[in-house]
């Protein structure tokens, strides 16, 4: 991997965590939900509410991994005029404040296909992302998107899930950097809770076959159960309930203040998980 500042910044923050003995809180939210002003205000609000690592979506007109909620700001994304420039714009502004947060482009192929591989991994490094998780490209096509992207500085983030077996472990692992983001549940995003106790054998399991980092999501929508999943887990992912503070709120700017206002609540639990 080419050996460049955004590159290290992932690493840099987990080793950072490790230290502290807490998981990583890496929120989730959408790129233009609701509109591109208050959703960059959310951006730029949520490490300085306790976020870790953030993920940001690429919106896209059919996210298949899905549930309602981050389908809906999908729809509200698309329809307020956000595309991949302006994607990349809010990153380029988080990075005038902010240089140490690490931020993952998460979403679709289509979007960066149509946007062209190059010119966005060229875009994605020099504006300051550290990785992409893209749902839909397995390790089957590594040299579309993955291999390219760890040649640009840029960590791949794999995800896997209760149905990643021990034949299929090794490869979802070849090529990942960054962190592992293990899928807890089947189903949608923003499926019922899992077990905690099974999720912490899964993830035993798949730690005795590497020393990446790995993230917990699906399902986690409270501070308690943050809490639970960050006893075991190196990063704990929250999205869809942070989308449903959007999803529910009156005006724009009041979604902003309840998703940063849920972040603090889940940033206190995660760091008093292991104590």
């Amino acid at each position: 991997m080419t050996d460049t500042k955004q590159a290290s910044r992932m690493e840099r923050r987990f080793a950072a965590l490790k230290q502290e003995n807490r998981p990583a809180l890496i929120t989730f939210v959408t790129a233009g939900d609701p509109d591109y002003a208050n959703s960059l205000d959310t951006l730029l609000g949520l490490p300085e509410a306790g976020a870790d690592v953030i993920e940001l979506g690429m919106p896209f007109t059919d996210p298949m991994a899905d549930g309602p909620a981050i389908q809906l700001a999908n729809q509200r994304a698309l329809a307020s005029g956000q595309d991949m420039l302006k994607t990349l714009q809010m990153v380029r502004i988080l990075r005038e404040q902010d240089q140490d947060t690490p931020l993952v482009l998460m979403g679709y192929y289509n979007p960066i296909y149509r946007y062209g591989v190059k010119r966005f991994l060229e875009e994605a490094a020099e504006e300051g992302v550290d990785g992409l998780i893209v749902v839909d490209l397995p390790p089957e096509h590594d040299d579309e998107l993955c291999i390219p992207a760890r040649e640009a500085g840029v960590h791949f983030i794999r995800l896997a899930t209760p149905t990643t077996d021990a034949k299929r472990l090794p490869g979802v692992l070849n090529n990942t950097s960054g962190f592992l983001y293990y899928v807890s549940s089947t189903g949608v995003t923003g499926s019922a809770a899992p077990t905690p106790e099974k999720v912490q054998q899964e993830v035993e399991a798949i730690r005795a076959n590497t020393d990446i980092p790995i993230g917990v999501g699906f399902g986690i929508r409270t501070p308690e159960q943050a809490a639970r999943i960050g006893q075991f887990a190196d990063g704990v992912v929250v999205g869809s309930a942070l989308i449903d503070c959007i999803n529910k709120a009156s005006t724009p700017e009041q979604g902003t203040q309840g998703v940063l206002s849920l972040t603090r609540e889940l940033a206190a639990a995660v760091r008093t998980a292991r104590k």
